[in-house]
């Protein structure tokens, strides 16, 4: 019997997940079908509830539901409870929910691995303070950079976050309009502005030639997202989309409900072949 899986979210029809998971589920002879979910955003819980009366056994998540998941699972990895929030689900074979955070693992293999870019000793900014940026805070600090700083809309949340993972590193959190005017080595976009295309006001003081700036999004036509777009004008040495962590993360989910981890180096030049790119 073919096992099912799917990416849930609001708005999911731009997702590369399906993609991603038939080649792994090609590549390690593993009998899947992975499709998407829009789920109303009042009705997350009932949805992946009739996901799994249906026959579903696994589910990532993507906004803005990674703290529902995170509340509705029954047990958690200790990546996800750290994090607060969850982007992977599976269903036990007692029916109880698992819920596991692979973002921050993802970009990291991304970062270290595919791109070589080194973490220690570096600043680091990320713009904004939800559920993505929770799940990539603990893996980035395990690295030793000099500092973060995470800017976000409203400073509350962007100060939590900081305080919540004080005892990892040098934090710090307040509004877009308090990032200081000095550069950073890396600029990480972990809003939802690319979604939205609206690009948050930062200082152009931030990027210089050898900066580098990930999106943690990424468009399906493999444009660049607008904080990419930003970046490119503002002259970083390094422009990256969330390709490379969209197949990273996707592997760890794979390999936490299959068992197998996928090979993904490969994948990542499949599914970005052809099309505009700026990796």
């Amino acid at each position: 019997m073919t096992d099912v899986y799917a990416v849930i979210g609001n708005p999911v029809h731009h997702s590369l997940s399906p993609e991603i998971h038939t080649q792994f589920a090609q590549r390690t002879s593993q009998d899947l079908r992975y499709g998407t979910i829009e789920a109303p955003i009042e009705e997350f819980v009932t949805t992946v509830r009739q996901f799994m009366l249906a026959g579903g056994r696994g589910l990532n998540v993507t906004v803005p539901f990674k703290k529902d998941a995170f509340e509705l699972a029954d047990n958690l990895t200790p990546e996800a409870e750290r994090a607060g929030a969850v982007n992977t689900l599976q269903v036990l074979p007692s029916g109880a929910l698992l819920g596991h955070n692979t973002d921050g693992l993802g970009l990291l293999r991304d970062l270290t691995q595919n791109l070589k870019v080194e973490l220690n000793a570096k600043r680091i900014l990320i713009i904004g303070a939800g559920g993505a940026t929770r799940g990539i805070l603990q893996p980035l600090l395990s690295h030793q950079p000099r500092q973060i700083f995470i800017a976000n809309r409203t400073p509350a949340k962007a100060q939590m976050l900081a305080e919540i993972f004080s005892d990892l590193g040098n934090l710090q959190g307040n509004g877009l309009e308090y990032v200081p005017h000095e550069t950073f080595d890396v600029v990480i976009n972990a809003s939802a502005s690319s979604l939205s295309g609206e690009m948050p006001l930062l200082p152009e003081t931030i990027v210089k030639s050898d900066t580098l700036c990930y999106d943690l999004m990424y468009t399906k036509s493999r444009e660049p997202t607008v904080f990419c777009q930003w970046a490119l004008d503002q002259g970083a040495g390094l422009v990256v989309d969330g390709l490379g962590m969209l197949v990273e993360q996707a592997a760890e989910s794979f390999a936490l409900w299959r068992g197998i981890r996928p090979p993904t180096e490969d994948i990542i030049a499949v599914i970005a072949s052809g099309k505009p790119t700026f990796r």
